[in-house]
């Protein structure tokens, strides 16, 4: 969708008519650089390619940038990395993608197999020779198979690594797309299996039926042979809900069937329906509380906020049977403490796994239903890393453990989520980087408001407390995304091993200590998520660590909002800083791309206090001619459906009007994510790198 200055597009920004018209006409009357807006405009993208040249000129010619390309596809494409595991009829599946498949390969072995130092893969699906084959650059986005064979998959695929998907059947035991099998064609959409002639999809069925954040708001009951126009409409939300409606089925190893249909009308509430051949009934479930799991014919959720007497933050459970009680009453399963958070919530076929922080490092708790209630069994693990559970299946207790820590390379452990037995080792990534000498640290910075706000900093042990260090800090604040340690594999070996260090904050706003740390920083309260990231600035300096000459920043998405806003609030505390994939025209961002969908994070300029608040940290609308910034590094992609570009173009612009020094980059492809394949991401990585280098190893 292009966006543009008539009244037609006011009317589409926001709930109220009245309000948005007039909120649309005042951001865009004075804006001279609306035209950016035009994603894919011939005038638009000329500007693109003359600003991609100046920068490409600079960066592309440093010594330093063939080095840092070179061994960032290196790692990217290396073929003795963890194939993270799926299990899938029986099998262990896994999507692959190396120099020789840049777009990648879906492939399967045996578990006996797999946990051999060099599986034997079979391919499903090589994209690379799809995309050849059908002239497109199609991008994996996971598949969605029948339960309880598995044979049957919906694969989703992306041109270019839009949030736009197709669907298409495949045949998991055959190796191939079903002959005349459902296909689902381009949209924003989701699909979930009711049997293996039936499908509940939300999608753009037309006119009418997107959301203005442009998500699919009905869900129609899709069978076998029949055309899209024929889909029978079972359950409709409103084209002003924040995100769309959708339907997903929970199964147990016990033939539990649950098909849940969630209209979010908010981005972080919905209305819950239970769908069944009868007919959609509403669930009398609080808004913030989310269907994670199905094990043995209870339902778990994860709560962001109260729901009875089981509290935000927690798991719970309710008997399937009790569903449609006009006022359920969950049971408690995993109930953390103030400075814990639930990181993931994982099935097997008897047991449920919760994987959680403390303080920030990783915790892993089985679960285990009862008679009697839930036991809990929590596995001895080391106390310095983050631990994420995957490749679960209802029909087996098997489960893999992974294991990050910033210093240690990434390991992978199998265990049985019914034994008291350790896990096992299984897999192993060699190091990527020299870590020898260096050092990770946790401390805390106080905020404006006596707030303790955790950070990690990976550093040399010896490195001389006088501020000269290089360092790059980064962080994210918002939608309860939780910054957690992981092994550093490009960061270590491009920056680390060159004398840098590297700061990973833990600001409000994320999901690192669960809802409250989040809620804390939203809507207008949002400056208190600028302030911690600041403190943790201040506390560097304070530490001598490094100082304001050689700190630079980073951040992407809701995280390049961040950098814009720390640029102009404080622009005198970096050397550096980039800005990836931004939101940053905060007045006008609701009629952007998704941006209709994050009012519940933001708030919106239809309601007076928010729309003030959101004039005093609007990046685009507070850069100011005259004010010192340091260079800035803004780098987008044009196939950004979900943020959209518009934001770092028009920002750029306004930079180079006043006079101040930028760069500014988009790539053609790749998504918000900006990793069609492993070349872009490698290449995006150099380039930042390159400026970096520049910027604070220089001088």
């Amino acid at each position: 969708m292009r966006f543009g200055t008539t009244a037609a597009l006011a009317l589409l920004l926001a709930g109220s008519a009245a309000g948005a018209q007039t909120a649309a006409m005042n951001t865009t009357a004075d804006d001279p650089y609306i035209w950016l807006e035009d994603k894919d405009g011939a005038k638009a993208l000329a500007w693109v390619e003359a600003e991609n040249k100046r920068t490409l000129a600079r960066l592309e010619s440093d010594p330093r940038y063939a080095a840092f390309n070179r061994e960032a596809l290196a790692i990217a494409s290396a073929t003795d990395r963890i194939p993270m595991p799926g299990q899938l009829m029986g099998r262990i599946v896994n999507f692959w993608r190396d120099a020789d498949h840049a777009q990648g390969l879906w492939r399967w072995t045996t578990p006996d197999d797999y946990a051999a130092a060099t599986p034997q893969w079979r391919t499903l699906l090589d994209l690379d020779a799809l995309s050849r084959a059908e002239g497109k650059k199609w991008v994996w986005k996971g598949a969605t198979c029948l339960s309880p064979e598995e044979r049957l998959c919906l694969v989703a695929l992306s041109e270019g690594g839009e949030d736009a998907i197709t669907y298409r059947e495949f045949d998991v035991a055959a190796g191939r797309f079903v002959d005349g099998g459902f296909v689902l064609p381009t949209s924003k959409q989701g699909a979930t299996w009711i049997d293996k002639d039936t499908l509940l999809v939300s999608r753009d069925w037309g006119q009418g039926t997107m959301t203005v954040s442009s998500y699919p708001f009905v869900v129609k009951m899709v069978k076998r042979g029949q055309p899209l126009s024929a889909a029978t409409e079972v359950f409709r939300g409103a084209a002003d809900d924040q995100l769309g409606s959708y339907a997903t089925s929970f199964t147990d190893a016990k033939g539990h069937r649950a098909v849940v249909i969630e209209r979010q009308r908010t981005f972080f509430g919905s209305e819950k329906s239970l769908w069944t051949p009868a007919g959609a009934r509403p669930l009398a479930i609080p808004a913030r509380v989310r269907a994670a799991a199905l094990v043995d014919g209870r339902l778990v959720f994860e709560t962001s906020e109260a729901w009875g007497t089981v509290p935000a933050g927690a798991v719970a459970a309710l008997p399937l049977a009790a569903l449609d009680a006009r006022a359920p009453e969950p049971e408690a399963v995993f109930v953390p403490t103030a400075r814990q958070a639930v990181s993931g919530v994982d099935a097997t076929r008897d047991h449920l796994i919760v994987d959680y922080t403390d303080n920030v490092r990783g915790r892993v708790a089985v679960l285990t239903p009862g008679s009697a209630g839930w036991t809990t069994r929590t596995l001895a693990l080391p106390d310095n890393a983050i631990f994420t559970v995957t490749g679960t299946s209802d029909a087996n207790n098997r489960a893999y453990l992974v294991a990050n820590a910033f210093l240690t390379p990434t390991t992978l452990a199998e265990f049985d989520a019914g034994s008291t037995a350790a896990p096992r080792p299984l897999k192993a990534l060699p190091a990527r980087f020299d870590a020898k000498g260096l050092v990770a640290e946790q401390f805390e910075a106080t905020s404006t408001d006596g707030t303790k706000v955790p950070y990690f900093v990976v550093h040399r042990a010896d490195a001389p407390r006088d501020g000269r260090t290089p360092t790059l800090m980064t962080a994210y604040g918002g939608f309860e995304v939780p910054m957690l340690p992981g092994y550093a594999a490009t960061t270590g070996k491009l920056w680390l091993e060159r004398g840098g260090a590297y700061v990973l904050a833990n600001i409000r706003g994320g999901g690192e200590f669960g809802p409250a740390w989040h809620d804390a920083g939203r809507k207008t309260k949002r400056q208190v998520i600028y302030d911690d990231f600041a403190a943790v600035a201040k506390d560097l300096f304070a530490r001598r660590l490094t100082s304001p000459a050689k700190l630079g920043i980073y951040g992407g998405s809701n995280g390049g909002l961040l950098m814009g806003v720390e640029l102009n609030q404080h622009p005198d505390m970096w050397r550096a800083v980039t800005i990836q994939v931004p939101l940053l025209d905060m007045l006008r961002y609701e009629g952007i791309a998704a941006g209709a969908s994050w009012v519940d994070e933001y708030g919106s300029v239809t309601v007076p206090d928010e729309r003030a608040f959101l004039a005093r940290i609007s990046p685009y609308h507070n850069l100011r001619r005259g004010v010192a910034y340091p260079e800035t590094y803004i780098w987008t992609t044009t196939k950004d459906d979900r943020v959209g570009p518009q934001h770092a173009r028009k920002f750029a612009a306004r930079m180079k009007e006043y006079g101040l020094p930028y760069l500014f980059f988009e790539d053609t492809a790749g998504g918000h994510s900006g990793d069609a394949d492993v070349a872009q991401g490698a290449r995006l990585q150099a380039l930042q790198m390159t400026y970096f280098a520049q910027r604070l190893m220089d001088e």
